[in-house]
């Protein structure tokens, strides 16, 4: 996949939304993987969480928004408490998600999975699905 990275997507609102809504300076982040490499939930994600926050930097707004990664986050802090530079990584995935349940979209929707399937499901990720819509 080529992209073409330049300073326009750089400043897009998209990526000073991010900001706005998590709180925290993307720019800090040079990229250890440290977040990544702690991540109980990176074996499920299409990309890493370094990844996610290095497509925020660059305005890369498509492919973020178009990632698994954003869903299968537990937002168990993991990645925060790992960080050298203290960027809460959850909450910047957060963020993210927020945009797209802004514009009502969801990756999936707890109420059409089976019984069977609901039973395999981590009970933090059903959580944390029902507490994306009551906040």
């Amino acid at each position: 996949m080529r992209v073409n990275i330049s300073r326009r997507r750089i400043k897009d609102p998209f990526v000073k939304k991010v900001e706005e809504l998590s709180g925290q300076n993307l720019l800090a982040c040079y990229q250890c993987g440290k977040c990544s490499a702690g991540c109980p939930a990176v074996s499920q994600m299409d990309i890493l969480p370094n990844q996610i926050i290095r497509l925020a930097q660059l305005g890369l707004k498509e492919e973020l928004l178009e990632s698994k990664a954003i869903w299968v986050c537990a937002s168990c802090m993991t990645c925060n408490t790992r960080c050298p530079k203290g960027i809460n990584i959850a909450e910047v995935i957060e963020a993210v998600r927020l945009i797209l349940l802004r514009k009502s979209k969801d990756h999936l929707i707890v109420k059409e999975l089976s019984a069977e399937e609901r039973a395999q499901v981590p009970p933090i990720a059903l959580i944390s699905s029902m507490r994306k819509f009551t906040s």
